[in-house]
């Protein structure tokens, strides 16, 4: 017999799985609602309302998002996409690549970081590709969940059981008894996820979140320092390395002097200018790529030595602008503002002098590179019209290796032990600030307060669940329900139900409910607890129908650009596959 918060809470989650199903109102505004309701009848606390805000799942998922912020400007994801990615690649083999790096990566350190590395590489891959991101963010997330199942530190719950099983039978799980079940089930997911699994996330991801390919394209000027590795070799040599990065070499500018004829054939010399064109992020990752300084490079210098961070803004040029008819040399664009003219976007116009010797007409688009903080101040002196902000920054890609190690320190610290995953990302985060890889004025924009919002109100009223005694009665009916079934079926309905429990709860709660229930289910059978435990381990883990259930479905539902809905689309066949390759795994590997 339920008891009556039981009845309210399970009437509450069917309400808000019916409303984020329906779609008709955002999903954290129907959760904090629920949350609300609970408190008023009385099935969550007072004391416990918003405890959820401040719980570890909600602060990484914070954390993660500004890491990966982070890791994009410091340079590490370019390093990335130059080294293995690919953006020509068709998006089933992308996914197979993406998918198997995670996959690797989530079994040797906490699946939430193997995401928080290769998120932001994926949506670099997905600009470059001209497709929407989320048709591959939710197949790299799940394939980075599948991914832990294969080892004891690859995901909490293999943690958990190993711990419960010490205690009840004497001895923990090892390191790698989860591999043989779990490495053929991530193999057949990776495999379903690629091939066909993919296909079934709703098309209008492309539409809605595809990123805008008629960006403004710019006419700019890249300097080789001295010590490049490009000296001597010639714009020819450049032209797989500039395709590469979506950029055109136009020519080259040595001296002052536009070179013609065969300047393509020329020896590069320190100081001379490649002449490119290129999208704003395209030209970004092309100087990252070959470690090339903007054309105005004593400006820069200039800059950095003031300690300010960079900013990168887009404006129009006004017919009243103080630069129609002028060059950015001549009104002192660097010395009055400290600004550094990077490029000029003139649709159908030829520019055949430097950039900032190129007399400016209204009309002209600018990328301009301001100290942070003085956007709003260079845009009215100068009587440009600003263009819609589109995040875009200045890679610093002198501090790469700084943020790839603090970050590896972290996860190798978290990994081990030795630090709690939330601690060490946040301890990434204030280096990432002190180190100016991310100015402290954006922390908080990187952020998707949405799905904070979603996770902080769904905790307590999961954690109500669990406190009325509403997993207990689900366990009571689950052992009355399998009474008198063979050894697989009652495996099968306690993977399923387990699986059911971790799309609602916290993995880590319906591990600690659900591994005790497979023991009593194996002594009441007179059979071996392992294959209950491992049936656990791998269904706890497979979450994949909502974005609740797991911290890396929560971590791509803002960037993907998904619905709550959609999530069950490619989910629930999923799901069906582990059961099915996981069973007969289990029988096999730990015979009853």
């Amino acid at each position: 017999m339920m008891t009556s918060d039981q009845i309210i809470l399970f009437s509450l989650f069917g309400g808000v799985f019916a409303m984020l199903l329906w779609g008709r109102f955002r999903y954290d505004l129907v959760a904090f609602a629920a949350l609300m309701i609970g408190v008023v009848l009385g099935v969550v606390p007072t004391k416990d309302a918003f405890s959820g805000f401040g719980h570890p799942a909600t602060l990484v998922v914070a954390l993660v998002l500004v890491v990966s912020a982070g890791l994009v400007r410091s340079g590490a994801v370019y390093l990335i996409t130059r080294t293995l990615v690919d953006s020509s690649r068709s998006l089933g083999a992308h996914i197979a690549l993406m998918g198997g790096i995670g996959g690797v990566l989530s079994a040797f350190m906490n699946n939430v970081a193997a995401l928080a590395l290769l998120m932001p590489v994926d949506i670099q891959t997905a600009r470059k590709a001209g497709r929407g991101v989320g048709l591959s963010l939710m197949p790299l997330s799940f394939c980075t969940i599948l991914g832990g199942m294969v080892t004891l530190i690859g995901t909490p719950p293999n943690i958990i059981i190993a711990t419960i099983r010490e205690e009840s039978l004497g001895a923990p799980f090892k390191m790698f008894d989860f591999a043989p079940v779990g490495g053929i089930t991530a193999l057949a997911g990776l495999a379903f996820v690629a091939l066909v699994g993919w296909r079934f996330i709703p098309q209008r991801n492309v539409q809605d979140h595809a990123l805008s390919e008629d960006f403004a394209s710019y006419l700019a000027e890249l300097t080789v320092p001295e010590g490049s590795k490009f000296i001597d070799q010639t714009l020819t040599d450049l032209e797989e390395l500039a395709e590469k990065n979506d950029v055109a070499l136009i020519g080259l500018i040595r001296d002052g002097k536009r070179l013609r004829g065969l300047a393509r054939n020329r020896a590069l010399r320190a100081g001379d200018a490649l002449v490119i064109e290129a999208t704003p992020d395209a030209l970004d990752e092309f100087r990252a790529a070959l470690s090339l300084d903007f054309a105005d490079e004593k400006r820069e210098e200039l800059l950095r030595a003031d300690g300010a961070g960079l900013n990168v803004i887009e404006v129009v040029v006004a017919e009243n602008s103080r630069l129609n008819g002028r060059t950015a040399q001549s009104v002192g664009l660097a010395w009055r503002r400290r600004t550094v003219l990077m490029g000029i976007s003139r649709e159908g116009k030829a520019i055949t002098s430097q950039i900032r010797k190129t007399p400016l007409r209204a009309g002209d688009i600018l990328l301009l590179l301001v100290p942070e903080g003085t956007e709003a101040d260079v845009t009215d002196w100068l009587g440009c019209l600003p263009l819609a902000d589109r995040g875009l920054a200045v890679t610093k890609d002198e501090k790469v290796w700084i943020a790839i190690g603090l970050f590896a320190a972290a996860v190798v610290a978290a990994s081990l032990g030795w630090v709690y995953l939330p601690i060490a990302l946040g301890i990434v985060v204030v280096g990432f600030v002190l180190l100016k890889i991310i100015p402290i004025t954006e922390v908080y924009d990187h952020i998707e307060w949405p799905v904070v919002v979603l996770l902080g109100s769904m905790i307590p009223l999961g954690a109500a669940l669990e406190t009325s005694g509403g997993t207990q009665l689900i366990a009571g009916s689950l052992l009355t329900l399998t009474e008198g079934l063979p050894a697989w079926a009652i495996l099968t309905v306690l993977m399923v139900v387990t699986m059911t429990l971790s799309d609602v709860l916290n993995n880590t709660a319906t591990t600690i409910v659900a591994a005790p229930i497979g023991i009593q289910m194996a002594q009441s059978l007179g059979v071996s607890p392992d294959p209950f435990l491992m049936a656990v381990a791998i269904a706890a883990s497979a979450a994949f129908l909502t974005p609740i259930g797991h911290k890396n479905n929560t971590l791509i539902l803002g960037p993907g650009g998904y619905g709550f809905g959609d999530y069950w689309r490619m989910g629930l066949p999923l799901e069906i596959i582990v059961v099915g390759v996981s069973i007969p795994a289990i029988l096999v590997f730990w015979p009853l």
